[in-house]
């Protein structure tokens, strides 16, 4: 990403069109890598006997000698004695023995897990050294920050062993804090800029600087990024993987439609099709649009026509595809000696588009993946053990700290918050948030609602009021542009100054709740330049200018409470980016926040697929007729069970989430259709799958609905229109992961 690639002839990736080969002056860097040998016991026992007896006053087993003789072999390598990496890896363990309650003789089962502590540390070493330090965490948390999580790294985690296990980074007095200590908003610009290297199988934080003006080779690492996330996703689903039982393949390659087979799946890279015409193959790509107009499909070697005439959709109306994303193809590849448009002629050519077609059987999105696979954590048996396959537990996605080196803490603080407070899960309402969207403050009978809204909470007891209110935009029902006869600058802070006299009315949830705004196409700075019309995401929040009443109301509500008595906070009011994140107990709880009529724009945007396609047929049944699915099928439950009548929307519903968590992007669209900024694409990623996502559209229906883990809710029009007395809400629990849809007239 940091680096200018060669000019190339890939209309997507940037792919060289020759090889070339790196310069001298820009070396690629050797990887560190460590030669395991086999380390006897007696041969490591001088260096123990000096760490832990020695140094620490601990006396040593023989099979924990054993134990730690393999470890430092397996991790150390050769360097063990030379570099003295063993002497600072038996350091560590005795002091994460001390600091866990260890006895005096070091062996399982004497007051500590001597197999945790070389997990954790396992995860903390590159190239047989620990990585990071520890500082000491601050007592007092700040604003819009968890407390206690000043030490984390841009990526990952480097916390000692011993404060992950015992659970302790500052005393236990931090236990009691308020479950909104521990709320955070994270703004899109402020997620941490990561980038996947495909070779290496790794994440690292982007090291230049970011800019609204970067260099056009951003774009072409904006799609790069994209594809090497979800490949790699792909090829760890169970449908790509051969079991070390089956015996070789044959020549053939397998098809979409065997897929109840147990046989993994094998890619095709676009390149390799020259020269195979007539044969079946599975590629992968960037569906786009070529200049000559027709529909292509692009890799990383290369680019080929799609004939979709005689395709079908797997599973059938189950999804939208359109330029832009990634899809899955089955088909046959037919070699032409020359192809319209095709500035090679049909001429092998690595990186730009290859002679003939590929004429598609079977069409799909790529599958997606649950959190808990990603972060390698067993959540399904219990979430607070970790796997020991691997993962991506330790890399920090958002900055609030990673699920390995902070999950176990968090888990212990919310585990103890629910037993003082007596949480019941059936009648308490203090981990709930109230999602409110399309709130248009313009509309007169808004104010009404929203004092509907806050009087039926506002009747509750103190223990049971929402945590959080999260209001989402387009705060006005047309765009705010100065001198077009619309609505000025003045008229949008005359409406901001009205909600702020009517929260006023409502002094408890100002004390004891956050609340959350999140602006749309409409509010400022813009659409002065957009209209209303797509603007480019992430955008800014709603500027200072216009949020100062509502700021002095909270601080006036507030200042005739005494906080300082209790744990919990002040109630504030904050003004995020579109989209956001929000957490809660740190990597527990993952909220992601999107404004965006996406509904729309895939079925104005959806390609056709077979001779008898309609794209505006949205309503269509499920699954019908369906004989392809993935073996790891996603399970979708629609929350609540709602009558026959709402079966036409439930489908389109199902059909929305199903499109854009496959493809594991707020966005996944062309750059025409949807404008990202390059250098903060990464905020627009859903990778790995947030716990919840409020996917805001008032140009769809209502809806709560869990997918492979993920609970997605669109809260729908606040308002109804035709100036109906209906106001609409979601209420979402944060810990059973649910949300419901709340109607009720005003």
């Amino acid at each position: 990403m940091d680096m200018d690639p060669v000019p190339s002839s890939s209309p997507a990736f940037g792919t060289p069109a020759y090889t070339f080969r790196k310069s001298r002056s820009n070396p690629v860097p050797a990887r560190t890598s460590i030669l395991p040998i086999l380390l006897p016991p007696s041969t490591l026992r001088p260096v123990a006997f000096r760490t832990f007896t020695r140094k620490h006053n601990l006396t040593i087993s023989s099979s924990a000698l054993q134990t730690l003789a393999g470890f430092v072999g397996r991790n150390c390598g050769s360097g063990w004695r030379e570099e003295g990496l063993a002497e600072r890896v038996l350091d560590e363990v005795a002091k994460s023995w001390r600091k866990a309650g260890g006895g005096v003789i070091v062996d399982e089962g004497k007051g500590a897990s001597l197999k945790d502590i070389l997990q954790v540390l396992e995860g903390n070493m590159i190239g047989g050294k620990l990585i990071g330090g520890n500082k000491p965490a601050s007592k007092a948390p700040s604003r819009n920050r968890s407390p206690n999580l000043d030490n984390r790294g841009p990526i990952s985690e480097t916390v000692s062993a011993a404060n992950v296990l015992d659970g302790s980074e500052s005393g236990e007095s931090d236990l009691a804090l308020h479950p909104r200590q521990w709320l955070k908003v994270i703004e899109a610009f402020d997620i941490p800029r990561l980038t996947y290297h495909g070779d290496m199988k790794y994440f690292e934080i982007a090291k230049s600087k970011p800019s609204l003006f970067p260099p056009p080779s951003h774009k072409t690492a904006l799609f790069r990024d994209r594809y090497n996330i979800v490949h790699q996703r792909l090829l760890r689903n169970e449908s790509f993987q051969t079991s070390s039982g089956l015996s070789t393949q044959s020549s053939s390659q397998p098809t979409l439609s065997s897929w109840s087979t147990h046989q993994g799946y094998r890619l095709t890279p676009v390149a390799n099709l020259l020269g195979r015409t007539g044969t079946s193959h599975l590629i992968f790509g960037l569906l786009l649009m070529s200049p000559t107009g027709e529909l292509s499909l692009s890799d990383q070697t290369g680019s080929i026509v799609l004939d979709l005439s005689h395709a079908r959709i797997v599973p059938e109306d189950g999804s939208w595809l359109v330029p832009g994303m990634f899809a899955l193809v089955d088909g046959v590849y037919e070699e032409e000696a020359h192809v319209k448009g095709s500035s090679l002629g049909g001429n092998p050519g690595v990186g730009g588009a290859i002679g003939g077609k590929f004429l598609g059987i079977s069409i799909c999105g790529p599958p997606c993946e649950r959190r808990d696979i990603t972060l390698g954590t067993n959540s399904r048996q219990n979430s607070s053990e970790i796997s020991s396959s691997g993962g991506l537990g330790w890399v920090d996605f958002l900055g609030a700290g990673s699920e390995r080196a902070q999950g176990p803490r968090m888990r212990q603080i919310q585990a103890q918050y629910l037993q003082d407070a007596n949480y019941n899960t059936e009648d308490g309402r203090r981990l709930r948030m109230a999602i409110m969207s399309e709130v248009n403050l313009d509309n007169m009978g808004t104010l009404d609602a929203l004092k509907r809204v806050f009087n039926h909470y506002n009747d509750l007891d103190v223990a049971d009021l929402p945590v959080a209110f999260v209001l989402i935009g387009n705060f006005v029902q047309k765009a705010t542009i100065n001198g077009s006869g619309l609505a000025g600058s003045i008229e949008y802070k005359e409406y901001f100054d009205a909600l702020s006299l009517t929260l006023s009315e409502f002094p408890l949830l100002l004390q004891h709740s956050t609340f959350v705004f999140v602006p749309g196409d409409n509010d400022p700075w813009s659409s002065a330049f957009s209209s209303g019309a797509a603007s480019t995401v992430p955008r800014h929040a709603v500027p200072e200018l216009f949020t100062t009443r509502v700021k002095r109301a909270f601080a006036t509500a507030n200042a005739q409470v005494n906080h300082s008595k209790t744990d919990e906070p002040p109630g504030e009011a904050i003004w995020t980016s579109n989209p956001a994140r929000l957490t809660l107990f740190g990597p527990l709880h993952d909220i992601a926040i999107f404004r965006d009529d996406i509904s729309s724009r895939l079925r104005r945007s959806a390609i056709r697929v077979g001779p008898d396609a309609d794209l505006d047929v949205a309503g269509a049944s499920g699954n019908n007729g369906s004989e392809v699915e993935y073996q790891s099928a996603p399970r979708l439950q629609h929350t609540p069970p709602d009558t026959n009548a709402m079966t036409c929307s439930t489908s389109i519903a199902r059909k929305l989430v199903k499109t854009v968590l496959d493809q594991g992007n707020l966005s996944p669209f062309p750059l025409s259709l949807r404008p990202v900024l390059w250098d903060y694409a990464s905020s627009l990623q859903l990778y790995p799958l947030p716990t919840a996502l409020i996917l805001a559209d008032p140009e769809s229906t209502p809806f709560c609905i869990t997918y492979e883990g993920c609970h997605v809710m669109n809260p729908g029009r606040f308002v109804q229109e035709k100036g109906l007395p209906f106001v609409r809400w979601i209420e979402y629990d944060v810990l059973t992961n649910k949300g419901r849809v709340r109607e009720e007239r005003y």
